[in-house]
């Protein structure tokens, strides 16, 4: 065969096995997803391969499913289901999305905890953003063994969780979950406010026990230091708090609007009115800002403060009682004359 002819046929070949490779290519390592968008697929242990290729095609294109279910038949997926959470994202084709699937290599998701104000909001919120039960939470919550290990007790569990951003994976178990928010705990609780809250002569619990109080009486963060260190100057003098939010949680009626004279006398070591010191724990978990803010706390000799009278989440603060029954007084006009009761 002369080379013409030789090259006659080697150019068809060539194209022929291009157009394979390139079909081959196209058909195992093109992008799986649906319209160029990102979609997650939650595995969890009541799925088969069949649920499985019914939420993939939801997610992905024709050809992508057709790539991923020839493969996963090939391969003997449907005995290998590993739990989780998995990206369906652009540039993840058939071939590379069974592979984490294989390996269980899941996509983290970014889990922020909730400034909220009981241990069942927060199992319930968590629960719904992870594979764990939020009723097997709770149970870990509010058993003392459980929080021995860490340390607290049920009444404080809650100081365990900073409210930050956290990369878990969904299927973290409850143990596993509490034992990642011990060691972010441990990193949060730095040299620095270590040192803070030694020079205030209080504990890490201590500490985010006040927190809440501040978080609860205002939202605005520039206030919170002034709060912080009115309630400090009230510990100093060895009077009650008299924080109407340690009431709320008492009585657990969050929604109330103003505090009536036979309310403040709730049986409860909550209650701050019949009780000095600080509550036996938080009344929610507080935001960074009002952690910082009683480590940071101001400097003023403060003993009262009452909602402002125009109702923007503010106080005013006085030095005597007396100064403290007139900003109580507008406060109460200005309730009743909206008809808050």
């Amino acid at each position: 065969m002369n080379k013409i002819t030789s090259k006659k046929y080697f150019i068809p070949i060539f194209i022929c096995l291009a157009i394979v490779i390139g079909a081959a290519y196209f058909y195992l390592f093109a992008s799986l997803a649906k319209d160029g968008k990102t979609y997650y697929l939650y595995i969890d242990g009541d799925d088969n391969i069949d649920s499985i290729y019914a939420r993939l095609d939801t997610m992905t294109t024709s050809a992508g499913m057709s790539a991923f279910s020839m493969l996963a038949r090939h391969d003997g997926y449907a005995e290998k289901i590993i739990q989780g959470r998995y990206a369906v994202k652009p540039g993840i084709g058939a071939l590379r999305l069974l592979r984490n699937l294989k390996n269980g290599t899941q996509t983290p998701l970014h889990l922020t905890i909730p400034s909220v104000r009981t241990t069942d909001k927060l199992a319930a919120v968590l629960g719904n953003k992870l594979q764990i039960d939020s009723l097997e939470l709770v149970k870990e919550l509010t058993n003392p063994a459980t929080c021995s290990r860490y340390g607290l007790d049920t009444l404080t569990i809650a100081c365990l969780f900073i409210p930050n951003t956290y990369d878990v994976y969904w299927t973290i178990s409850a143990k596993e979950l509490l034992d990642r928010m011990q060691k972010e705990s441990r990193t949060f609780w730095n040299e620095d406010r270590r040192r803070k809250a030694k020079a205030l002569g209080m504990t890490e619990v201590q500490i985010i026990t006040l927190a809440s109080i501040v978080d609860e009486e205002t939202a605005n963060n520039d206030e919170k230091p002034m709060v912080a260190q009115m309630y400090l100057n009230r510990l100093r003098e060895d009077m009650p708090l008299q924080a109407d939010p340690t009431v709320k949680f008492a009585l657990k009626q969050f929604e109330l609007k103003r505090i009536y004279h036979g309310q403040l006398s709730v049986n409860s070591p909550f209650n701050t009115y019949r009780n000095k010191g600080l509550p036996p724990g938080p009344i929610r978990i507080p935001t960074v800002a009002g952690i910082d803010a009683v480590l940071n706390h101001a400097n003023h000799d403060y003993l009262y403060m009452c909602a402002k009278e125009d109702f923007s989440g503010t106080h005013n603060f006085a030095k005597t009682y007396e100064e403290h029954l007139q900003n109580a007084k507008r406060y109460s006009d200005a309730l009743n004359k909206h008809g808050i009761k």
